[in-house]
């Protein structure tokens, strides 16, 4: 189990190695561009080079790319669709490049036509990614919180699109937050078996490839999206010592996407925080 967290690619992909290293994490998360901008400029092949090479001298774990938060493949609105596709294609391909095991992308909203009414374009929205970039590259979809009619609180909903894409190339990323929000009680023993017997009969386990791992904000069941730093949420400091117990995650990279105690992002406290949860687990 690596402990990583997203860092900034400002100045270059290759200048997140050293941001990774100062706060200690294990494996990193990086935007590929702006998550806010519809343009995703190719990396140059030389930058992509030195991002690897970084990497390898760093004994960096597994690099993944988030996707933009405006991609909505399940949107009825068809040039928003359209937009989505071309933005997670090249951000695919900024994967392959960098080396890294795949993008993660927010399911999103269906914007109110129903979850069956958005599988067959969600679903081919997602092949046309995959054909375009050729290799095994994964995309990742993550689990959702579950407000605005956002796909993927339910795994039950990303065991569909999964068994209707049929490909070795398609896994998840499960978030603390986000399973916690949708109701799933991951702090309690009890509760955190549930939910994994679930993911595992809706899934499957052996799809778990990521855990964006981030404390929460707000209550059990919430449906809200707030992030909060390792050991002042709602899941506590106990919850993730039960999270980091588990023998589902053992070999699954752990990202942080926290606030940070000094508010600029996930920090070195954060990555120590789970660092020794994870030594008190393994003791």
């Amino acid at each position: 189990m690596l402990i990583g967290a997203h860092v900034s690619t400002a100045g270059g992909a290759s200048k997140a190695i050293a941001r990774a290293e100062e706060i200690g994490a294990e494996c990193m998360q990086v935007f590929a561009s702006s998550p806010r901008a519809w343009k995703v400029p190719p990396i140059p092949d030389a930058e992509a080079e030195k991002f690897r090479a970084e990497s390898e001298r760093a004994g960096m774990g597994p690099t993944v790319v988030h996707g933009k938060y405006l991609c909505a493949i399940g949107s009825p609105d068809p040039e928003l669709v359209e937009k989505s596709v071309v933005a997670l294609t090249a951000e695919l391909q900024s994967a392959k490049q960098l080396g890294a095991l795949g993008v993660i992308f927010h399911p999103a909203s269906h914007r109110g036509q129903g979850f069956e009414a958005a599988l067959p374009q969600f679903t081919d929205a997602m092949r046309r990614v995959l054909d375009a970039v050729p290799g095994d590259t994964l995309l990742m979809l993550e689990t959702s919180a579950g407000s605005g009619d956002h796909i993927g609180s339910k795994f039950s909903e990303l065991g569909q699109i999964i068994k209707s894409l049929n490909s070795p190339r398609v896994a998840v990323c499960l978030d603390t937050q986000h399973a916690w929000a949708a109701g799933h009680d991951i702090a309690d023993s009890d509760g955190l078996e549930a939910a994994l017997k679930k993911f595992d009969s809706e899934i499957g386990l052996g799809l778990l490839r990521a855990v964006h791992a981030n404390d929460s904000k707000r209550e059990l069941g919430s449906a809200v999206d707030r992030h909060d730093n390792i050991g002042e949420g709602l899941i506590g400091t106990a919850g993730f010592r039960n999270i980091m117990a588990h023998k589902a995650f053992a070999d699954v990279p752990f990202y942080l996407e926290v606030p940070g105690f000094d508010k600029t992002g996930p920090d070195k406290p954060n990555v120590d925080a789970l660092k020794k949860i994870r030594a008190e687990v393994k003791a």
